[in-house]
């Protein structure tokens, strides 16, 4: 690799026999711009030490900005260009030459000025020349504030103008739909369109103050929600087979996405605590005459008792079930008291206990009151 004035030339091996031709091209400043910026850092004794040196003090970046410029260069100067066939851009091999740009600049500092347009020769001489000549302080360019908001459009005449409104209902982004991925990227056009759609909905839905869009969810509660709209359809077995899933656990998961969210998830997926039956009939004798605190079932440690909800409705006999822990099975019906607060009933269904209904905090509207 070659760096020069505004560019790095390289050639790169690829699958051909003939090394591809690779430029990455930065802005260089141009005289009056890096006499700006030389003034800034002849006017301080330290950085021209440092320079006079051999080093480059990492200030220098403040020393630029001073001038209004800006030395480390952003996304969008940073130009690429290479011979290859692949139309992305940039290509792997225009993305090796960053790379080894990278490592060179670790290697010498100076090579950014040299991209900026400034040789490390003609950089020393033109300092030296201004700490030989003293001129007046250069004049420093504030770095921008920013202006608060409410300051901003008081100064406008006319009324705070009203933000957009969402659509009234959420789209699917056109140009998923229209344009194929790269054939080379290993990107199925229809997974992309899934996820592009899928992004706009919880991006409407952010707009719409309707929630956070599901950016707070964990991975296997985002894997569940994804889930619980594909049931029915293949597309669940081709989901569970990438998380690594059987597709009957994933089923599973998304029946209790749809049934009760989070809390649904978390029944069906944590363990049973490590309650006792008996602790369970002891705490059943004093819960008859009020409902439990969730808070204080939320916070129980590990063997606390859970109350039994037979106490907590009458007529409701499930204590000739099996009781483990939080979970009370009769037959083929399951209630399982979560941290929330809250009983969820499961049915066994093909073996595998399925969440059957939305949560409720009394368990006979659960079991029907019989």
């Amino acid at each position: 690799m070659v760096v020069d004035p505004g560019a790095a030339r390289a050639s790169v091996q690829g699958s051909r026999v003939t090394p591809y031709v690779v430029t990455v091209k930065i802005r260089a400043f141009d005289e009056a711009e890096w006499d700006a910026v030389l003034d800034v850092v002849s006017a301080q004794i330290g950085r021209v030490a440092a320079l006079l040196d051999g080093e480059l003090p990492p200030e220098l970046v403040d020393d630029a900005q001073a001038a209004g410029l800006e030395l480390l260069p952003d996304a969008g100067e940073v130009r690429t260009d290479c011979n290859c066939p692949d139309f992305a851009v940039p290509c792997k091999h225009s993305a090796a030459v960053c790379y080894l740009i990278a490592d060179a600049l670790d290697e010498d500092p100076f090579e950014l000025l040299l991209l900026r347009g400034k040789q490390k020769d003609e950089l020393l001489s033109a300092l030296r020349a201004r700490r030989s000549a003293p001129g007046e302080a250069p004049t420093l360019k504030p770095k921008p504030v920013g202006v608060v908001a409410k300051a901003a459009f008081a100064r406008t005449p006319g009324p705070v103008p009203i933000p957009v409104r969402p659509l009234n209902q959420p789209g699917a982004p056109t140009a998923v739909q229209v344009l194929d991925p790269p054939r080379q990227s290993g990107v199925d056009g229809k997974d992309l369109v899934a996820l592009a759609t899928d992004a706009a909905k919880r991006a409407w839905e952010l707009a719409a103050g309707d929630g956070d869009g599901g950016l707070s969810l964990t991975r296997d509660q985002d894997l569940a929600r994804r889930a619980a709209g594909l049931l029915g359809t293949p597309g669940l077995a081709d989901l569970a087979h990438r998380a690594g899933l059987t597709a009957r656990q994933l089923t599973s998961w998304a029946v209790a996405w749809r049934e009760a969210g989070p809390g649904g998830l978390a029944a069906a997926t944590d363990p049973p605590a490590t309650n006792t039956p008996s602790a369970v009939a002891e705490r059943s004798a004093g819960a008859a005459d009020s409902d439990p605190d969730p808070s204080a079932i939320a916070g129980a440690p590990v063997g606390a008792a859970f109350p039994d909800p037979s106490a907590m409705a009458e007529g409701v006999t499930v204590l000739d079930g099996v009781v483990e822990g939080n979970w009370i099975t009769a037959e083929r019906a399951q209630l399982r008291l979560a941290p929330d607060g809250l009983w969820y009933l499961f049915t066994k269904q093909f073996n595998d206990w399925m969440l059957s209904a939305p949560p409720s905090p009394d368990p006979a509207e659960l079991l029907g009151g019989s």
